[in-house]
């Protein structure tokens, strides 16, 4: 069996500001120094979480009310973990995700209406599950919200809610930072991407050693 529990990395910021591609060149450098990585994103990761994804980030920025979306994020989550996150943190293998709940305690919890409260309530019964460590990705939400635009896709449904919405999104997830230091790393986005990637690798390998994470071993 394996020896060692995995370790649970994610990356969080506002729409364009880059998380998704350190989240990515973390991954390969860990697997370059040879850990077991699965990269992974939120909404989504696993397959009914990927139906979801297209539901609540496609379509007119009023589809769903705030209160759906925290029951449809929460499934979707909810799966997410039962087929991929906890299996391989069960493995002794580094998960990274691209957002994870700490996006919907912004984003609807925040800034989509007062939920924080049923938000957390919803986490504590059916998730339960918190991030060993979340890397904060900080951009002026205006450059980071003209990058997301630019991308020209159709998962656009919380872009097009506006600048003022990124800018609310910025101060929670420092807020957040604030509020939970022991996990929360926060880096400067606006910076060149090799900067950044060198800063959370370097993070990384710290918090990973600090934990004593290695390779799983076989125990007979």
């Amino acid at each position: 069996m394996k020896a060692e529990r995995g370790i649970f990395i994610t990356f969080e910021g506002i729409d364009g500001s880059g998380k998704s591609t350190q989240a990515r060149r973390l991954a390969e450098a860990l697997r370059d120094a040879g850990h077991e990585v699965v990269l992974t994103r939120e909404p989504g990761g696993s397959e009914g979480a990927e139906q979801i994804r297209s539901l609540v980030l496609e379509g007119d920025p009023d589809r769903w009310s705030p209160e759906t979306e925290i029951l449809l994020f929460t499934a979707a989550r909810r799966d997410h973990l039962e087929k991929r996150i906890w299996p391989a943190l069960e493995e002794g293998k580094i998960v990274i995700s691209d957002r994870f709940a700490d996006s919907t305690r912004m984003y609807q919890g925040l800034s989509r209406g007062d939920l924080r409260e049923q938000v957390d309530g919803l986490h504590a019964m059916m998730i339960g599950t918190e991030p060993d460590v979340t890397f904060v990705i900080d951009m002026d939400p205006g450059v980071g919200l003209a990058r997301a635009k630019g991308r020209q896709g159709t998962e656009e449904r919380f872009e097009d809610f506006g600048e003022g919405l990124q800018r609310q999104m910025r101060q929670g997830f420092l807020d957040l930072a604030t509020e939970h230091p022991e996990r929360f790393l926060v880096i400067d986005g606006a910076r060149a991407m090799d900067e950044v990637a060198a800063d959370v690798l370097r993070l990384a390998l710290e918090r990973l050693s600090e934990a004593g994470a290695r390779q799983p071993v076989e125990v007979q």
